[in-house]
């Protein structure tokens, strides 16, 4: 499955305001809100935060992909955010996270959430894919360099 099938460009924060880990899940819940209303944004937090308790999702050179299992959810869920100024993430390497997909997925699934992970993983390996996001100017653009680095995966 692709991220493109999954993510609405209406869940892309171009410019996102966070300092620290918190709000970052708060405000890439809020992306995800905007596109899936029938979510308990309470509920989504608490998955996220209870993954973070059991290492941190921020997996270095600036990128963080923040996930957690949901009941009574059908499909994955996929927001995008950047953070140019940088947000500490905890990240293993002990830089700054300015790339974000947070994945929701249904509790129940194993391997198309695994999968998800190592995609996004691989599209943000490529370092001129990380810069192009870096600099891209809105979330259109965001979404379109997304769909074309994908196309090479």
């Amino acid at each position: 499955m692709k991220i493109t099938d999954l993510l609405n460009s209406a869940a892309i924060v171009e410019d996102m305001r966070a300092v620290g880990k918190n709000e970052a899940l708060s405000e890439l819940t809020d992306a995800l809100l905007r596109v899936e209303n029938g979510l308990d944004r309470q509920q989504v937090l608490g998955v996220l935060q209870e993954r973070e308790r059991l290492g941190s999702t921020g997996i270095g050179d600036g990128v963080a992909i923040p996930h957690g299992k949901l009941r009574h959810i059908n499909n994955l869920l996929i927001s995008f955010g950047r953070s140019r100024a940088g947000v500490d993430f905890d990240s293993m390497d002990g830089k700054p996270a300015h790339l974000f997909f947070l994945l929701i997925a249904p509790e129940e699934s194993v391997g198309v959430h695994l999968k998800t992970l190592a995609r996004i993983s691989k599209l943000l390996k490529n370092p001129e894919v990380r810069q192009r996001l870096i600099h891209a100017g809105n979330s259109q653009e965001l979404y379109r360099i997304i769909t074309e680095e994908e196309a090479n995966l």
